[in-house]
């Protein structure tokens, strides 16, 4: 075994070895170049086979290990093509990989051509992958005379007194790696698209450019990939939006901000009104806040101080400082402090659809995915200490419930812990840790620790749902809280009669309207379920001569809460039906004079198409129960 390469012993050992793109080693991730030997601390002939875990392309970890290779592979091609590019970092990312450059030249379609075209004719020269190690100082020194500033940038941060790096070819780059053998292990890989990214994600620094791709062992992965990325495209929700008259942004009112149109806004009505009934029903009460408040408000609830860069300038007015609101709960701790709470009151749950604003920059705006000002689906529940358990239950209850009448069963759930920058004591966050720990296990709920994702005053549980293309959303978010009722001194009256200090459990369902509108869309395609579609029910009169009863089949079906339109236009029954479709209208209810003289329609619908003529009254009894049933 002694001075052997992983490899080698790997192709020793009998095992199918064709998948096989690196191991581990005693749990440490490492090239399969890697010699089975060190002198310095390992007696690699002693180490048992059971030590040696081989990582397969098709494992997680052999995939990032692939896309990171193939980053590297397209860095070597840019360098090729246009030696005066400045390279600086290119890590793999969820389903692909991206490199950003320092170039003083646009990079087009065409470029990318030419990119993955000399990727390719790298890759079948089949270049070994080799790792170096070298001291920082002369690794400073190879990429300044390399002349690539942001590497040398890089090391000069890192602490280690030896720093690691790959060279495939006459191409050399800093990385820990692992790697592949060599090139002509890149697998079948694409590139995507260009975007800006600023240095460092620091908008004072030079803008660069990144290039996305994406690579797949096999070809039949990435045509897999390509056509979901199609498909993604086809269900835009900006595209979408656009077609359906649904919403709008535009830069004279300012980006980030959304303008809903009578077609988005009556959908919006919809689900409101359905969270409002629904709360009410699970015994919350219902709130409206201010859009703005003092900014000493914020000072006290710790905002300014840990959350200052969400946050936008201050107002001055009359010679006092007022600031947008980032969130809507120090204005529900203020209507607690209102009045004297006993134990016998809590638990005490509000809730509000409160508009608040945050600072995003303008290169992660996205549609109603990312916002500057939107509107969360907020609730606050005050409880003592050993309610915390059962209200946590009941809001995991009421998610699930939720989530599903939209349409939405699959989900991934986080128990997200304390990050670097909190407040409040260890002893609380330990507990609160614990309180949303044991609901989820009581509950049977699988979920995984996201390790310093929680918020500055609290551990929360995530809830990301995964739409119809298998795409993770966040959405939910439960949130204990022991630090603000101490920074508000809350109190309540134990059965003791002594002062005692509330839980304040955050709690958002579906996250914001406007982030979950953006969702439902791309969900849907657009094409929404019968009780949250704009325009129900389409009457399509044949010719003029039936626009009276189709008015009247109006009449009954909007006396019956149905929205419904009719289209009177001077068109053929085709061009009329092709329209509602391209409007995806759920329902045409189409009229001609046999309808007329019997009092029917010919029901059409959006997925199943013709079901032949109806009773008017069945018909419309049709459409009711399925917009009371939600499906």
């Amino acid at each position: 075994m002694k001075g052997s390469t992983l490899i080698e012993i790997l192709h020793n050992s009998g095992r199918n070895s064709s998948g096989i793109v690196a191991a581990k080693i005693n749990g440490r991730p490492v090239d399969l170049n890697t010699p089975a030997s060190d002198d310095t601390e390992t007696d690699w002939p002693k180490i048992e086979w059971p030590e040696i875990e081989w990582i397969d392309i098709s494992s997680p970890e052999g995939l990032e290990i692939l896309r990171h290779s193939t980053s590297h592979l397209m860095a070597q091609a840019v360098k090729e093509l246009y030696p005066d590019v400045k390279v600086t970092i290119g890590p793999a990312i969820e389903d692909g990989f991206y490199y950003d450059f320092d170039y003083n030249k646009t990079f087009t379609p065409e470029d990318l051509v030419r990119i993955e075209e000399r990727m390719r004719g790298l890759a079948k020269k089949d270049m070994p992958i080799t790792r170096m190690e070298m001291s920082r100082e002369e690794a400073v020194k190879l990429f300044e005379d390399m002349g690539e500033g942001y590497k040398v940038e890089i090391i000069k941060e890192i602490m280690d007194t030896t720093v690691s790096l790959y060279k495939q070819g006459d191409f050399i780059d800093l990385c820990r790696g692992p790697h592949l053998p060599s090139t002509g292990r890149t697998g079948k890989f694409k590139l995507l698209n260009t975007a800006g990214a600023y240095w460092r994600g620091d908008e004072k620094n030079r803008m660069l450019q990144r290039i996305y791709g994406t690579a797949f062992p096999t070809q039949a992965g990435l045509d897999n990939y390509l056509n979901r990325l199609e498909e993604i495209k086809k269900r835009d929700h900006r595209k979408l939006g656009r077609e359906l008259d649904l919403f709008s942004i535009h830069d004279d009112i300012g980006a980030g901000l959304i303008l809903w149109h009578p077609n988005g806004a009556i959908i919006r009505k919809v689900i409101e009104d359905f969270w409002r009934e629904e709360h009410l029903r699970h015994g919350y009460k219902l709130l409206y806040t201010p859009h703005v408040a003092k900014l000493d408000l914020w000072r006290t609830s710790g905002h300014t101080e840990f959350y200052q860069g969400n946050m936008y300038s201050p107002i001055e007015v009359e010679g006092q400082d007022f600031q947008l609101k980032p969130m809507n709960c120090p204005f529900h701790i203020m209507i607690y402090k209102n009045r004297l709470y006993s134990y016998r009151d809590l638990p005490v749950r509000w809730a509000e659809l409160g508009t608040v604003y945050r600072y995003e920059r303008s290169g992660v705006l996205h549609g109603l995915l990312r916002v500057r000002g939107f509107t969360q689906d907020d609730a606050h529940i005050f409880c003592r200490p050993d309610q915390i358990e059962d209200e946590i239950s009941s809001i995991l209850d009421f998610t699930v419930e939720t989530l599903r009448t939209f349409g939405f069963d699959r989900y991934d759930i986080y128990l997200s812990t304390r990050p670097d920058r909190f407040v409040g004591g260890l002893d609380n966050w330990e507990k609160a840790t614990a309180a949303l720990r044991s609901a989820l296990e009581l509950k049977g709920l699988p979920y995984q620790i996201d390790p310093g994702e929680g918020v500055f005053y609290g551990p929360k549980i995530d809830i990301k749902i995964k739409d119809v293309l298998d795409r993770a959303w966040q959405c939910t978010t439960i949130q204990v809280d022991f630090n603000l009722p101490e920074r508000f001194s809350l109190s309540f009256v134990g059965e003791d009669g002594l002062q005692h200090q509330p839980i304040m459990i955050h709690r958002a369902l579906m996250g914001s309207l406007e982030r979950f509108f953006g969702i439902l869309i791309e969900h849907y395609a657009g094409a929404f379920p019968l009780w949250l579609s704009p325009v129900q029910v389409k009457v399509l009169p044949i010719t003029e001569k039936q626009n009276e009863y189709a008015e009247e089949v109006r009449r009954i079906l909007s006396s019956e809460d149905v929205r419904v339109e009719v289209d009177s236009r001077n068109e053929k029954i085709g061009h009329k039906i092709r329209d509602a479709q391209m409007e995806k209208v759920p329902y045409m209810f189409i009229a001609g004079g046999r309808e007329v003289e019997s009092r029917t329609v010919a029901v059409r619908m959006r997925k199943e198409g013709d079901r032949g003529a109806m009773p008017l009254a069945a018909a419309i009894d049709r459409v009711k129960e399925e917009i009371r049933s939600k499906k």
